[in-house]
């Protein structure tokens, strides 16, 4: 299962959309820091997603949900 994601940054209530195998587990690497250009608005919540059976589908979720934001 892959999943296209909303994550809203605490420290500045902007958006970060992205795609991953694993919610949870991407979640708990941007909010450990392991993630460079997201180390700087931590915390992140998670607050949308979407299920998708391929990760070309999600990807393509992904970049339709970064398009709204124009």
């Amino acid at each position: 299962m892959y999943y296209a994601c909303v994550l809203r940054s605490r420290k500045n209530g902007r958006n970060y959309y992205g795609s991953t195998n694993d919610l949870e587990r991407r979640l708990d690497e941007h909010n450990s820091g392991h993630t460079k250009s997201l180390k700087y608005i931590r915390p992140l919540k998670l607050i949308y997603f979407e299920k998708f059976s391929t990760l070309s589908e999600a990807r393509r979720r992904e970049k339709f949900l970064k398009g709204l934001i124009k």
